[in-house]
């Protein structure tokens, strides 16, 4: 099992050196969010997508999550946001709420939905947003687990996904575990809500109207 520890309250670029050349020779990382971990790769490796989905076991037509250093990584990646989007953007990261926007052309078949839009977001817990700032463009974040089984809190819970030789797992010890993160489409009049979680949709349009 290849794994490296880090410490959540402390991460730096220099700890994930080694998980970041990982995601460049197209692997895949376990690493921390706010409430479990999740799976990332480079969403333009269409081979390392498609590890991704095997992992899981995971259906396709089923877009995959992504998590960005910063709101100036997202707009530097797809360009600028629309006018409520960035509202919501500038509101709640870093923090579990997930905007649809337009994915770049380049993105590997599996990531986006069918209209191409893909759901992203800036994450409140140090090692993810490092994570991606090091890699310098945003990463998947779907969650470490089997398709149908419990999201990973620890690294211990991973399973024989954790043992695959294509992963290697970002060890922060536990996370805080909860509901995933809510994600939001702000681009359509009204705005429309994609999945409920962890930002109660009230809150979301208390900032938009």
């Amino acid at each position: 099992m290849a794994s490296l520890r880090v410490d959540p309250a402390t991460c730096t670029d220099a700890d994930l050196a080694r998980a970041v050349a990982w995601l460049h020779a197209g692997g895949v990382v376990v690493f921390p969010t706010e409430s479990f971990y999740g799976l990332a790769v480079d969403p333009r490796s269409a081979e390392a997508v498609a590890w991704v989905f095997d992992l899981k076991d995971r259906p396709g037509g089923l877009a995959l999550p992504l998590v960005a250093a910063s709101l100036v990584a997202v707009e530097s990646w797809c360009g600028p946001l629309p006018p409520r989007t960035r509202r919501l953007a500038e509101r709640f990261w870093p923090g579990p709420l997930s905007l649809l926007v337009d994915g770049p052309a380049d993105l590997a078949p599996g990531v986006a939905g069918r209209d191409g839009s893909v759901a992203v977001r800036v994450p409140g817990h140090r090692v993810a947003a490092t994570l991606a700032g090091g890699f310098g463009a945003p990463v998947t974040a779907t969650s470490a687990n089997r398709s149908g089984r419990a999201p990973a809190r620890h690294p211990g819970e991973l399973g024989d996904l954790g043992r695959d030789p294509r992963v290697l797992i970002v060890d922060a010890g536990g996370t805080a575990g909860g509901l995933p993160s809510t994600i939001v489409d702000a681009r359509p009049e009204p705005p429309a809500l994609v999945r409920e979680g962890a930002v109660p949709w009230e809150r979301v349009l208390k900032s938009l109207y």
